[in-house]
């Protein structure tokens, strides 16, 4: 059950200077912006519009004594808010809502703003710590570049509590000091190998493909066919692994593993094949695991895209394309709290939009009478 976030983001700094020309609280403007994400509303003016048809509603929750702020207010204040700030907020609501990871399986992935880039500016990368089971972000940090993910990592890491968790990272993560840390928390990984350790990625491939050949370890299959295509995944683990030239130097490591990918489309046949280090020797649970990381595109990333069109906002104004893009995702973990309900998260805006009890509802708030 998701903890009420308002109080969780009523520390916010407000950045602007103390004087008469400051006539709508930090809070106020937070609130109005909040719903009019979660509402379907994704430019300033917009939000201007949709606060003025729903400003009874926001009364009942907020004081607006000097009426609805324009949308250059809002994108004003909302573009000066110290990112770090509001993502301590986040993530200290995000630990409220869910404050033990034991048994969860936490992806850590990123996603570029690609409307953010413009002026020769590069866009915005945001690195999210991902629960697969609730779909919700846990916690996030904006960075310059996705070259940058790896000094995120482990700051990502820090802002929670890892302890009984399995934690998923791409090739980029795959870093001994990051291995250190993970079991340092007391969680478990799986990350997967490329050429950036290009011994250990050619070792593991070498013994697993000549594994496969002569039917080696024990694996895992799962067929999946609907509107025309096929996928066939299998997953490998082996972990005989004693004699790998640096077994040593992976914090944890007890197997490496295969996953791979077989698609039919159209009677054109795709494979490719994945390596991953593991800190545990289960090949269910790697297979299960790998699932899991794979659903964030559809079930994160592509519902930013789709359903909240974020690769095109062209906010970019100081923390503007940063500070919406934590706005939105904090928008879609509050409309997905209800897990019993079927419909999609585009159904669930407009009902948002239109119905005021459910939008009360989702915020955990209570109408006045």
């Amino acid at each position: 059950m998701f903890a009420d976030p308002l109080p969780y983001f009523a520390s916010l700094s407000d950045p602007r200077r103390a004087g008469k020309n400051k006539l709508h609280s930090l809070n106020d403007i937070f609130f109005i912006v909040l719903n009019a994400v979660i509402s379907g509303v994704e430019d300033w003016a917009g939000m201007e519009t949709w606060a003025k048809i729903k400003a009874n509603w926001l009364k009942q929750f907020i004081p607006l004594r000097n009426g609805i702020p324009s949308h250059d207010t809002m994108s004003d204040v909302m573009g000066r808010i110290n990112p770090k700030e509001f993502n301590a907020c986040f993530t200290a609501w995000m630990r409220g809502s869910l404050p033990s990871l034991v048994g969860k399986h936490i992806a850590i992935d990123g996603k570029t703003l690609r409307g953010s880039a413009r002026d020769g500016e590069n866009a915005v990368h945001i690195v999210s710590a991902f629960v697969s089971c609730a779909r919700w972000v846990l916690t996030q940090q904006a960075i310059a570049e996705k070259s940058n993910e790896i000094s995120a990592i482990p700051d990502i890491l820090s802002f929670i509590n890892i302890r009984g968790a399995t934690i998923t990272i791409d090739a980029m993560g795959c870093q001994k000091n990051i291995v250190k840390q993970i079991v340092d928390g007391g969680a478990d990984y799986v990350l997967a190998l490329k050429g950036n350790q290009q011994t250990m990625y050619a070792e593991a491939k070498r013994r697993l493909d000549a594994a496969d050949v002569i039917g080696g370890p024990a694996e895992h299959e799962t067929v999946d066919t609907g509107h025309g295509r096929m996928e066939i995944r299998r997953y490998m683990i082996m972990d005989t692994i004693d004699d790998l030239a640096q077994k040593d130097v992976w914090n944890g490591l007890k197997a490496i593993g295969m996953a791979e990918c077989t698609r039919i489309i159209k009677g054109v046949k795709t494979t490719e094949r994945r390596y991953f280090l593991l800190s545990f020797v289960d090949l269910q649970r790697f297979a299960a695991t790998i699932r899991d990381h794979w659903s964030i595109e559809a079930s994160q990333h592509c519902v930013l895209d789709v359903q909240f069109h974020e690769d095109q906002n062209r906010a970019r104004k100081n923390h503007s394309a940063t500070n919406l893009a934590f706005i939105r995702r904090m928008s879609l973990n509050l409309l997905r709290r209800n897990v019993n309900d079927k419909r999609s998260i585009r159904g669930r805006k407009l009902h948002a939009a239109y119905d005021d009890a459910y939008r009360t509802e989702l915020l955990g708030l209570e109408e006045s009478a």
